[in-house]
C-alpha cells in the first residue's frame, strides 16, 4: 500500500514480501535493494560517481534535495521485529536479519513500514521535477536483491539505471491526490475516485523493475496495436500525432518480429529515457541545423529508446555483469533497422549532399559506419574496456557510447562470419528463454553453439572478454591471369576470423572469410578480374587501423595511396594519405593578432604518428612566425606504463617588441594511469632538452640571449569533484645553473560545500654561475625562460599585461620590490570560499637571494573563481605592503587568469567524459 505526496516529495510505504527461497542454501540474512537512499549520503557510491564525473550538483545541493529512505518497521510473519543495517559502507542495501532461518524451498513473508523522500530530478533526471511537479519514480520500491551462485548480488546504485532485483510479482495500492495521472508500464486499474483522492491497483508478474510516473499535467500519449500498448511522452514538435503514431507502429512492428513479443503488454518510452542516453551525434547538433528527415530523426530517438526498454524488460541478466548482451542487442537492431529502411542514409544526413561537403570522408560515409570510429574514438586514446567487463567498471564514454557500439559491431561481425542469420535467429531464442528464468552470458553462448559447427571461442575470449586488438595488412602480392597469392600479416597476434575481398570497379567480386592467422599467411583467391584486394572492406569487423587494408593489383608499388589535401578536419580515409589544413589565429602583445595556417595529419581519430606545421604572420613585425611538432605515440595495452611520447618541437614568436625567440625542444614522455580506468590517476615522467635562442631586445636587460636546459620532471595526480591532489617534481641542468623544485597542490570540498585549496611550493639552486635574475625563481610571476606558458605580454614590467597571473613558482598575487630569489625560495598559496565562487585567499612564503638575509612575505585578498583554472581574478587586500585595497592605483595590483587556447578550453568539457 502506497500513500503519494507529491507536493511534498514523499511517499508512505506498507509493503509486505513474500519470498521462496529457490538456492540450496539456508539464508540467516535477506538483502534488499534500497537504491533510493545511495542520494541521502555525499560519501555513497553514487555520489562517488557523481565526482568522478566533475559533477558538482550533487555535492551542493540542499539536503531537502537529495531525497533519503526512512525505515520505521520490519516484522516477520509472526510479528516479531527484525534487526537490519546497511550492508558494510553501501547506505542503499539493507540486510535484514532473520530471527529464523530460510531452509531451501521454503517461504516466509516481511512487512515493511517506511517513507520515501524523492531526490530532485536534475541529478539523473529521476525523481521529483519541482517546475511541473511531476514525480518520475524509478528504484524508490524495496525489493530483493537478485541472487546467483546461491547469494544476493550486492550492487550500489551509480546512476547506471542498472538495478539486479530478483524476479517477482508486484500488487499495489496507490493513493494519489487526484490532480494527478499514473502512468506505468504495469497493468493499471482505478479503484476509487474522490474529490481529494484517487486509488490504483498496479500489477506485474515476473518482472525486474518497472516505471511509475506521476503527472498532474499529463505529457503522455497512448499508441496501441496489435503487438503491444506503449505510453511515451517522447518530444518532437514537428511530427503530429498520426505521423508519430505511424513511426511507433513501425518501430515496434520491427522490434518484435525480430526479438519477439513481450509478454507485458505495455511499455514505458519517455524522454527522460532518452535524455539519459541519447543518441550520441544527434543530440550535439544545434536546434537550427536539420539534416536529417523530420520523422527520422524521431524514429531513430524512439528505436533507440524503445529498444532499450524493451530489452531491459525482456532480458533477466544480471544488468551489471550482462550488459554488453543487451547493449550488443540494441545496437545490432539499430543498426539492421538502418540498413533495411534507410539503406542511403549517410552520417550526415542531408549535408552531404552539398558539392562543397562531398569531398569529406565524414561526410561520404554511411550512417552505421559511425559505431565503428566511436568506437575507435576511445580505441586510438588507448581506453577502451573489454565490452564483458562490469558495467560499473567503464569510464562514461564507454559505458554511454563507445562500449555499446562495439557490442553491437561484435554481433553483427559474428554474423556476418557465421552466415544464414545464425545471430538474429539466436537472440530471438535467447530472447524466448528469458521469459521463463534469469539468464547470463552462459545461455547465449550455448544457444550460438547449438546453430553452428564453427568455433566461436575466440568471440567470447578475444572479442567480449579482453582489450586485443584486430589489426590485419596485406605483405607481398603475386598475380597471374588465374589467381592473386598475397601475404596476410596479422599485427597484432590476434586470432580471429578476416575478411578478404575482391574488388572491381567499386563492386565486390568476391569475398572470404580466412581464420587462424596469428602469423605471416600466405592466402590465394581467384583472380576474378578485381583490381585490389581489401580487408575488412564493409567495416563489419571492429579493426583498430583500416588504412593498411588494401593492395592495388594495378601499381607496381602496390598500395601507392596520394596526398589529399583536406579543410578543416575529417575522418580518416584508407585511400589517400590526408593532411589537413586549418585557419588559426594566436594573439600576444608583440605580436599583435597573429593569422596562421596550420598543416596537419590529426584527423578526427588518433594516430600513432603526428605532425603539424604552423606558420603564422605577425602583424605588429610584419613577420613569419609559428611552430612546428612530431609526435610518435607508442601505446602499450595492459600495463600501468599504457603510453610513451617520443616528440620534437620547434616555435618561434616574440618575447618583446621586435625581439624574436626560436625554441627547440625534443622530448620523451612515460605516461602512467591506474588499472582501474575511472580512478582519475595519471602519473608522468618527462624528460626533455630545451634549447632557447633570443634576439637582442633594448627592452629587456638580460644577457642570456642563448642558452639550453635539460628538464626532467616527475607529475602525479589525482581528481575529481570533491578532491583534487597533485604532485610535481622539477630538475633543470643548464651550463651556469642547475635547479631543483617541487609543488604540492590539493583541493577538497567538504560536506558543507566549502572547499579549499592549498599549494606547497619549495625550490632551491643546486648551483648558480650568473648574476641575471632571469633563472632565479619568480615569487609573482616567473619568467618563464623555457617558454612554457601562455603569458600575454611577458616582458611587461608595469600595465595590464603585467597583471596576467600564472600559479607557478611562488603563487604570490601581490607585487613586492623583490620579486626574485636566487637561492631559494618556499611558500603556501591557500583559498577557501566563502560564498559560491568568491573565495578568500592568503600566501606565505620565505625566500633567500645571495649577500641578503631571508624574507618572509604575505599577502591575502579576494579570488573570484569564475572557472577554475580558465577564468579567474584576484582582488589583492592586505599584505607586507599594507592595506592595498587603500592605496592609489589599485586597478593596477587586480589580477587575472585567462585562457584563451581552444585546445585548452575544449578539456574543460570532455574531462567528465574520460
Amino acid at each position: 500500500m502506497v500513500f503519494a505526496e507529491p507536493e511534498n516529495k514523499t511517499l508512505t510505504v506498507e509493503q509486505e514480501i513474500t519470498y521462496f527461497n529457490t538456492t540450496k542454501d539456508t539464508l540467516k540474512d535477506y538483502i534488499l535493494n534500497d537504491w533510493n537512499n545511495a542520494y541521502s549520503d555525499k560519501n555513497s557510491k553514487l555520489a562517488k560517481r557523481f565526482s568522478d564525473e566533475f559533477y558538482r550538483g550533487f555535492h551542493l545541493a540542499k539536503d531537502s534535495d537529495r531525497g533519503l529512505t526512512t525505515i520505521t518497521s520490519i516484522i516477520d510473519q509472526n510479528n516479531r521485529v527484525l534487526e537490519f543495517s546497511r550492508v558494510n559502507n553501501q547506505v542503499d542495501l539493507i540486510d535484514v536479519h532473520l530471527v529464523n532461518p530460510i531452509y531451501p524451498n521454503h517461504k516466509f513473508k516481511i512487512k515493511i513500514k517506511y517513507t520515501v523522500t524523492i531526490p530532485n530530478h536534475r541529478f539523473t533526471r529521476f525523481g521529483a521535477d519541482e517546475n511541473s511537479g511531476s514525480l518520475h519514480l524509478k528504484n524508490w520500491f524495496l525489493t530483493p536483491a537478485r541472487i546467483e551462485n546461491n547469494s544476493f548480488i550486492k550492487n550500489s546504485n551509480e546512476n547506471l539505471d542498472d538495478i539486479a532485483n530478483g524476479l517477482a510479482n508486484y500488487d499495489i495500492t496507490m493513493t494519489i491526490p487526484s490532480r494527478f495521472h499514473v502512468f506505468t508500464d504495469l497493468k493499471s486499474t482505478k479503484i476509487s475516485e474522490k474529490k481529494e483522492q484517487t486509488v490504483y491497483h498496479l500489477k506485474g508478474e515476473n518482472i525486474q523493475d518497472f516505471n511509475l510516473i506521476l503527472e498532474s499535467n499529463p505529457t503522455f500519449s497512448n499508441y496501441k496495436n496489435t503487438q503491444m500498448e506503449v505510453v511515451t511522452n517522447l518530444k518532437d514538435k514537428r511530427l503530429n500525432d498520426f505521423q508519430k503514431a505511424i513511426v511507433i507502429d513501425r518501430v515496434v512492428n520491427y522490434v518484435t518480429e525480430n526479438l519477439g513479443k513481450l509478454p507485458q503488454e505495455k511499455l514505458i518510452v519517455s524522454q527522460v529515457d532518452y535524455d539519459r542516453n541519447p543518441f550520441y551525434g544527434l543530440n550535439q547538433l544545434p536546434s537550427f541545423i536539420s539534416p536529417f528527415p523530420d520523422e527520422f530523426l524521431y524514429e531513430l530517438k524512439f528505436l533507440k529508446t524503445f529498444t532499450n526498454n524493451y530489452l531491459k524488460t525482456a532480458l533477466h541478466l544480471n544488468p551489471r555483469k550482462g550488459t554488453w548482451i543487451a547493449d550488443g542487442i540494441q545496437t545490432y537492431v539499430m543498426m539492421k533497422y538502418i540498413d533495411e529502411h534507410y539503406p542511403n542514409m549517410k552520417m550526415m544526413g542531408s549535408l552531404s549532399d552539398y558539392r562543397l561537403l562531398k569531398g569529406f570522408n565524414l561526410f561520404k560515409s554511411n550512417f552505421n559506419d559511425q559505431y565503428y570510429y566511436l568506437y575507435l574514438l576511445m580505441a586510438r586514446k588507448n581506453l577502451d574496456q573489454p565490452i564483458g567487463d562490469s558495467k560499473s567498471s567503464f569510464i562514461k564514454f564507454n559505458e554511454q557510447i563507445s562500449g555499446k557500439y562495439r557490442a553491437g559491431m561484435s554481433l553483427n561481425y559474428l554474423d556476418d562470419f557465421l552466415g544464414n542469420d545464425i545471430v538474429a535467429s539466436s537472440i530471438t531464442d535467447f530472447v524466448k528463454l528469458n521469459a521463463s528464468q534469469e539468464t547470463d552470458e552462459s545461455d547465449f553462448r550455448n544457444i550460438l553453439n547449438q546453430k553452428t559447427d564453427k568455433n566461436i571461442d575466440w568471440f567470447f575470449t578475444t572479442v567480449v572478454h579482453s582489450r586485443e586488438l584486430i589489426d590485419y595488412k596485406f605483405g607481398k602480392v603475386k598475380k597471374n591471369n588465374e589467381t592473386i597469392e598475397v601475404v596476410i600479416k596479422n599485427r597484432t597476434k590476434t586470432n580471429v576470423p578476416i575478411s578478404v575481398y575482391g574488388i572491381k570497379n567499386d563492386s565486390i567480386v568476391f569475398k572470404q572469410w580466412v581464420e587462424n592467422v596469428t602469423k605471416d599467411t600466405v592466402i590465394t583467391f581467384p583472380r576474378a578480374n578485381a583490381d585490389k584486394v581489401v580487408l575488412n572492406y564493409n567495416n563489419e569487423i571492429p579493426e583498430y587501423n583500416s588504412r593498411n587494408n588494401w593492395k592495388s593489383l594495378k601499381s607496381f608499388f602496390g598500395n601507392n595511396r596520394p596526398i589529399k589535401f583536406t579543410f578543416v578536419k575529417d575522418l580518416e580515409d584508407s585511400n589517400v594519405n590526408q593532411i589537413f589544413y586549418v585557419p588559426e589565429f594566436s594573439y600576444n602583445l608583440y605580436d599583435g593578432i597573429s593569422p596562421g595556417l596550420s598543416f596537419h595529419n590529426k584527423s578526427l581519430l588518433d594516430k600513432p604518428f603526428i605532425f603539424d606545421v604552423t606558420p603564422v604572420y605577425s602583424s605588429n613585425t610584419n613577420s613569419l612566425i609559428g611552430g612546428a611538432f612530431f609526435t610518435i605515440n607508442q601505446n602499450i595495452r595492459e600495463d600501468r606504463l599504457y603510453n610513451i611520447r617520443y616528440s620534437l618541437g620547434g616555435s618561434t614568436y616574440h618575447y618583446a617588441p621586435n625581439a624574436a625567440y626560436t625554441k627547440v625542444t625534443p622530448s620523451i614522455s612515460f605516461r602512467f594511469r591506474d588499472l582501474d580506468y575511472r580512478a582519475n590517476k595519471k602519473e608522468n615522467v618527462t624528460l626533455r632538452h630545451v634549447f632557447v635562442n633570443r634576439e637582442q631586445s633594448v627592452f629587456v636587460t638580460s644577457k642570456d640571449e642563448n642558452y639550453s636546459v635539460f628538464n626532467l620532471r616527475y607529475s602525479k595526480g589525482e581528481s575529481e569533484i570533491t578532491r583534487v591532489y597533485n604532485l610535481m617534481t622539477d630538475v633543470q641542468i643548464a651550463n651556469n645553473f642547475g635547479k631543483l623544485s617541487g609543488e604540492i597542490q590539493y583541493r577538497k570540498l567538504f560536506e558543507n560545500n566549502r572547499q579549499v585549496n592549498l599549494r606547497f611550493f619549495a625550490g632551491t639552486f643546486m648551483y648558480r654561475d650568473t648574476k641575471s635574475e632571469f633563472f632565479s625563481f619568480g615569487l609573482d610571476r616567473p619568467t618563464d625562460y623555457l617558454y612554457d606558458y601562455g603569458l600575454l605580454g611577458r616582458s611587461e614590467s608595469t600595465g595590464l599585461f603585467s597583471q596576467q597571473y600564472i600559479m607557478a613558482e611562488g603563487g604570490f598575487k601581490s607585487k613586492f620590490d623583490a620579486r626574485f630569489a636566487n637561492q631559494w625560495m618556499t611558500t603556501v598559496n591557500g583559498s577557501f570560499n566563502i560564498w559560491n565562487w568568491v573565495e578568500v585567499y592568503g600566501d606565505l612564503g620565505m625566500m633567500k637571494n645571495q649577500f641578503y638575509s631571508t624574507k618572509f612575505l604575505y599577502d591575502s585578498g579576494i579570488r573570484l573563481n569564475l572557472v577554475p583554472d580558465y577564468f579567474e581574478l584576484y582582488f589583492p587586500v592586505y599584505s607586507n605592503n599594507g592595506w592595498e585595497i587603500a592605496q592609489d592605483n589599485y586597478d593596477e595590483k587586480v589580477r587575472f587568469v585567462i585562457t584563451l587556447s581552444p585546445k585548452t578550453l575544449i578539456s574543460l568539457f570532455t574531462r567528465k567524459w574520460l
